[in-house]
């Protein structure tokens, strides 16, 4: 997956694009994915330090951080919002208790199933 910036008539709409069909798609598709093993070896403790893992439900682009780590929440709390087509949508906590790390940032861009935060 690539991610692009594209122009309409002025407003920026953030997109990502999967190549498809030659043998140089396939060649480019490992290099996106090698920027996010990275960021999975930084999941791995986080998913140590936070026994209950939140994962983005949808791909999009991370535009708010509505907690810190260390802090408590309860179930149904605000955690992150994601947009997606224009339309943002709150992550929110599954259960009571204390945000053990943030493993997204404001501006990121995540496909469905990228852990956002633990939880202890």
């Amino acid at each position: 997956m690539k991610n692009l910036r594209i122009t309409v008539n002025g407003t920026a709409y953030d997109v990502q694009v999967e190549e498809l069909g030659e043998t140089a798609a396939p060649a480019a598709a490992p290099a996106p994915k090698a920027a996010p093993a990275p960021a999975a070896k930084p999941a791995a403790p986080a998913g140590a330090a936070g026994s209950v893992v939140v994962k983005a439900p949808m791909p999009g682009t991370v535009v708010k951080v509505a907690v810190t780590a260390g802090q408590t929440v309860k179930a149904g709390d605000d955690l992150v919002f994601i947009e997606a087509m224009k339309m943002e949508t709150p992550v929110k906590a599954p259960q009571d208790g204390t945000v053990a790390t943030i493993d997204v940032t404001k501006g990121e861009a995540v496909d469905s199933g990228k852990v956002l935060c633990t939880l202890n």
